[in-house]
């Protein structure tokens, strides 16, 4: 048998925020999970995205710390068009989430943006230039 790559996990300080946040994304998260020490999100082709409280995570891993130091990983989210990444960049800061880059156009030929999730996470958004 061979593994199959099936889930990315996230560790969230405060899961309501967090849903929150992933649910403005288009994420389908049910509206109990706020309050679940875990939580799933499948996506389009069946990948899923996990969210799991540090409460969870210490649980069976005394010892996990939050990490320091600069980000590793992050999601992106395809945008339908360059106007779209811009909307909903500014959609977010405007429901307060802050900017990590404001929109622009990258030399790889994509419009591009990140914003931060609630525990500082880079969420790009980011679709093909016209």
């Amino acid at each position: 048998m061979t593994p199959r790559f099936d889930a990315v996990g996230l560790v969230v300080s405060d899961m309501a925020a967090s849903l929150a946040f992933y649910r403005r994304l288009g994420l389908d998260i049910p509206a109990d999970a706020d309050t679940a020490p875990h939580a799933e999100a499948v996506l389009p082709g069946g990948l899923r995205l996990l969210f799991d409280t540090e409460e969870t995570i210490r649980s069976f891993d005394p010892g996990w710390t939050r990490p320091t130091g600069g980000e590793r990983m992050g999601p992106a989210f395809r945008c339908d068009s360059p106007a779209e990444v811009d909307a909903i960049h500014d959609e977010f800061v405007a429901a307060g989430y802050r900017s990590h880059l404001g929109p622009w156009d990258a030399v790889w030929g994509q419009r591009y943006a990140v914003v931060l999730d609630p525990d500082g996470l880079g969420i790009s958004l980011f679709a093909n230039a016209a």
